[in-house]
Formats: structure tokens, C-alpha cells, sequence
């Protein structure tokens, strides 16, 4: 389901990983080895914009900072954006952010 995202302008690569962080499926990369080192980053991520997300809560005392919706880490010409346990990375010339992360929202739902 998560190879219709390879279909949007500027997706280079999509993968969906379980709660532990190992790869269930993924696209765009040459080597599977690269989709696996993929799927962990992202779960590593995950957990520490978490727990990011918690202490701000906590320090701020203002609601809605958790759970967190996604992250994005942006580079000059790519970017690497999540939502739940699916990943993509993004050519930033060639995509639309805001569509992107609508689409990752969705497709974690699936």
C-alpha cells in the first residue's frame, strides 16, 4: 500500500517499519540493506521527538504537544519526513511538503 507514496512528485524513497524498528516493506532504494538502515533511523527518531515532545509538555504545561503528528529532518536538497511508522525521503525541489506529510498521515492509518 505505502508504494502508491512513490508516486508523488519528489518521493524518493518510502519504507513502513514495525514498532521495533525492523522494515516490513519499502521502496526506492537500491539494496535492502539501505530501506532496513532507513526503517531503524526513523524508528530512533520517533522515539526521541517522543520523548521531546513529552518534556516540552511537561516543562510548558500546554496541551496538544503529544503525541506528536510527524517530524521532518530537512537537508539543503533532501529531506526525511515521517508519520507513525511510515518513512519517505524527499527530493525538496521536486515535492510539496505539505502534500507529502497529508499522504504519510494517511497511509499511516492503513
Amino acid at each position: 500500500m505505502i508504494k502508491r507514496l512513490m508516486a508523488l512528485d519528489g518521493v524518493m524513497a518510502v519504507c513502513h517499519f514495525r514498532d521495533d524498528g525492523m522494515l516490513v516493506e519499502g521502496y526506492g532504494m537500491p539494496q535492502q540493506e539501505m530501506l532496513a538502515g532507513l526503517a531503524k533511523f526513523a524508528h530512533d527518531y520517533k522515539r526521541m521527538v517522543q520523548g521531546n515532545a513529552d518534556q516540552l509538555a511537561m516543562f510548558t504545561q500546554v496541551n496538544g504537544w503529544t503525541p506528536p503528528g510527524g517530524w521532518v529532518v530537512r537537508g539543503p536538497k533532501t529531506a526525511v519526513c515521517s508519520v507513525g511508522n511510515v518513512v519517505c525521503v524527499i527530493d525538496n525541489n521536486g515535492s510539496s511538503l505539505n502534500e507529502i506529510m497529508q499522504q504519510l498521515t494517511e497511509a499511516s492509518r492503513w
